[in-house]
């Protein structure tokens, strides 16, 4: 994928102006946000919860390579392989050499944001496979030559009319007269689609909410069942997931699962979730003949032991993003890669670098929703001051910025000065006012007047009030 967030303010701007994206973030600001609360009132101990999930990822970092060596011993007790990708590349040349070694033509997914870090469809098509997404929305999205916006819900920027039309576009063989007014009949048509096309393939290809070290199992959390189908249909099952994923126990994983579903979509627990451990026995009716899982670091390894190894936490659920004011206006592609919101903010500078991802740290009002609900407490406006900082340090931010905070920082070792200059500044921001509470311009802010009315002080500064209130 493309990375684009370089062109994050251009992106932005692209963004504010689309009427029909606009329309399509209001099911985020109202339906996510709002399913959650619910789901969250409705489990006492879900703070109790979020404390122990948090400590058993803290505790599986700490042992990572113990925990991994027991993995990969139980994936070969059960006839399975495990594949180490240092990088992208390596990532996609191991999946592509499983794939050409069976002869595959077709190739379906499962929904993985790792396949779209490691840009894996594109790889396989160039080598002359059919790759078909399998998730509704990521079919959506690919047939529309787009990038997912949504880390849970990839097409969460389109409205039903949007859909509708791609469908006309794509699947002429079916009758023009169909009606496909309901979102019902757009997924059976999909479904109807889709079903041969499992039949098919050679390959599946499916991510890994979580791996688990104990019995060597991947897990896949879904509401569509279309995971199911594309790792038990076809002869090979490939799972590529991160280095971060692993949990030592099935009760461990019991454990973050309850908060999982609850914080990306509000349910207690999401439709299907399906445990993976090795390809079929003898015994079993159904299932590949061959398992494989490829491990992905790609910066990964990195982040350990350093202020942002609590980003590793991150189980992928969307609760940041669905909460995230920002997102709420600019939506998911704004952010220009493959993690949006405030998990992307704080990711994507790592995986690119900041020089190529520092205006989205810079994206934020902190005002903390995002750590507020995230399951796993991952201090996110934090690590973001964090990038805020190295951009800083290594001078990428803009001059005009690094002069002004300079500046307010020169004063603010001066207490006398400071107070001076923020009581004339209240004083003469009062004025500039003219009695109505608010500047509709100002010399030097105009990237905030431009688009809304800065607030004017209204009194004293908390100095003065201090002051004048004595030992009250």
């Amino acid at each position: 994928m493309e990375i684009r967030s370089p062109q994050f303010k251009a992106n932005v701007r692209e963004a504010l102006g689309n009427e029909h994206l606009q329309e399509a973030l209001g099911k985020v600001r109202t339906g996510f946000t709002g399913k959650r609360a619910i789901a969250r009132a409705g489990l006492p101990e879900f703070d109790e919860l979020r404390d122990q999930a948090r400590d058993i990822k803290n505790h599986t970092f700490s042992h990572l390579d113990l925990y991994y060596d027991m993995y990969e011993e139980r994936v070969r007790d059960a006839g399975g392989h495990v594949h180490w990708a240092g990088d992208a590349s390596d990532a996609r040349e191991i999946i592509a050499e499983i794939c050409q070694r069976h002869d595959a033509r077709s190739v379906t997914k499962g929904k993985s944001m790792i396949a779209e870090e490691v840009a894996l469809n594109g790889h396989l098509e160039e080598l002359g496979m059919e790759v078909v997404e399998t998730d509704l929305g990521e079919y959506i999205i690919q047939i529309r030559n787009e990038p997912p916006s949504h880390i849970i819900a990839p097409a969460v920027h389109l409205t039903k009319a949007q859909v509708e039309q791609s469908f006309r576009e794509l699947h002429t063989d079916l009758p023009p007269e169909r009606n496909l007014d309901e979102a019902a009949s757009l997924v059976n048509e999909a479904r109807h689609v889709l079903r041969q096309k499992y039949i098919d393939a050679d390959i599946g290809i499916t991510g890994a909410n979580f791996l688990v070290a104990e019995t060597g199992t991947s897990i896949i959390v879904t509401n569509e069942g279309n995971g199911d189908l594309t790792q038990t249909l076809p002869k090979v099952h490939i799972v590529l997931t991160s280095l971060e994923k692993m949990v030592p126990t099935l009760e461990d994983v019991s454990t973050i699962l309850r908060v999982l579903a609850r914080s990306a979509t509000g349910q207690e627990y999401s439709s299907y979730t399906t445990f993976s451990t090795g390809p079929r026995r003898p015994q079993d009716p159904d299932g590949p003949e061959e398992y494989h899982v490829v491990i992905l670091d790609n910066g990964r390894s990195g982040m350990l032991g350093t202020e942002f190894q609590d980003m590793l936490r991150c189980i992928r659920c969307g609760a940041c993003m669905n909460h995230c004011p920002v997102y709420h206006t600019v939506g998911g592609h704004s952010y220009g890669w493959v993690y949006p919101g405030p998990m992307g903010s704080v990711l994507t500078p790592t995986l690119v670098g900041v020089d190529k991802a520092g205006h989205l740290p810079n994206a934020s009002t902190f005002c903390g929703r995002c750590e507020a609900v995230c399951p796993m407490r991952i201090p996110l406006p934090k690590m973001m001051r964090h990038w805020r900082e190295r951009e800083f340090e290594r001078h990428l931010s803009p001059r005009t910025v690094r002069w002004a905070l300079r500046a307010w920082a020169w004063v603010a070792r001066r207490p006398a000065l400071y107070h001076l200059t923020a009581s004339c500044a209240a004083r003469v921001l009062r004025i500039a006012a003219l009695g109505r509470g608010r500047i509709k311009q100002l010399p030097l802010a105009g990237n905030w007047t431009d688009h809304r009315d800065l607030p004017a002080p209204r009194g004293q500064t908390f100095q003065e009030m201090w002051r004048a209130g004595g030992d009250e």
